[in-house]
């Protein structure tokens, strides 16, 4: 049953990985505890923690995500993205295979929006509404028409009109500004809702609903149904 980490009232999001737990506080700083291989808590070793221990010493973390194995991402305030942990899939999305064990900036860019992961991938959104991909590709996760592993950031096809994406394992979700759903990716157990089990390796839209106005890393919600979690 639930029990409090700590007497804090400072926190203001939290995400969870495989065996490691990360957080932002209200005052910007980033924390992270659990397991450490890999490098996946950033504090520049291997070493586990059994509680909340501070990443470096900056504070303007904004946003962040955990993959439902060993790397983490998070945007800062200025709009970069930086990423840590495993990367022999290319999932940290630089350039290489490397495992690194704190944060480094994925390029130069400054207007990254939202970040979310997989269990090998990395999927994200810019402010000019475009949806970028990267990691293993097997399962047409990455949605790039075709199977192919990328270790730096993808453009997925060319529209601006991408709002949020989430999604898990080897299945992505996103949301468009016109309220629809769409799918790609692993889908052997129907977990794409596309009514049927075959995988896709780009985007395909998810019935036609428009009233879509969130996704996360395992479900989608739709305001036609208040709550209704799909799964």
């Amino acid at each position: 049953s639930p029990v409090q980490v700590g007497a804090l009232t400072t926190w203001a999001s939290a995400a969870s990985g495989t065996f490691f737990e990360a957080a932002i506080k209200t005052d910007g700083t980033l924390w992270t505890w659990g397991r450490g291989s890999n490098g996946r808590t950033g504090q520049n070793s291997t070493t586990n923690y059994s509680s909340p221990v501070q990443v470096g010493s900056l504070t303007n973390w904004s946003k962040l995500a955990e993959s439902p194995n060993v790397h983490t991402l998070a945007i800062k305030t200025d709009g970069t993205l930086w990423t840590w942990g495993r990367g022999t899939q290319g999932q940290l999305g630089h350039n290489n295979t490397t495992n690194y064990n704190s944060p480094v900036q994925v390029g130069a860019l400054t207007n990254w929006l939202s970040v979310a992961a997989g269990k090998y991938y990395t999927k994200a959104v810019k402010t000019d509404g475009t949806i970028w991909c990267w990691g293993e590709g097997g399962s047409g996760q990455l949605g790039q028409n075709s199977t192919t592993d990328y270790s730096s950031p993808k453009q997925v096809g060319a529209l601006t009109t991408w709002l949020q994406v989430g999604g898990t394992y080897n299945s992505t979700l996103a949301i468009k500004t016109d309220g629809t759903l769409w799918g790609w990716g692993r889908n052997n157990s129907g977990q794409l809702g596309t009514s049927n089990t075959s995988t896709y390796n780009s985007p395909v839209q998810i019935g036609s609903l428009t009233t879509w106005y969130e996704v996360s890393d395992s479900c989608a919600t739709s305001s036609s149904v208040f709550g209704t979690i799909v799964q």
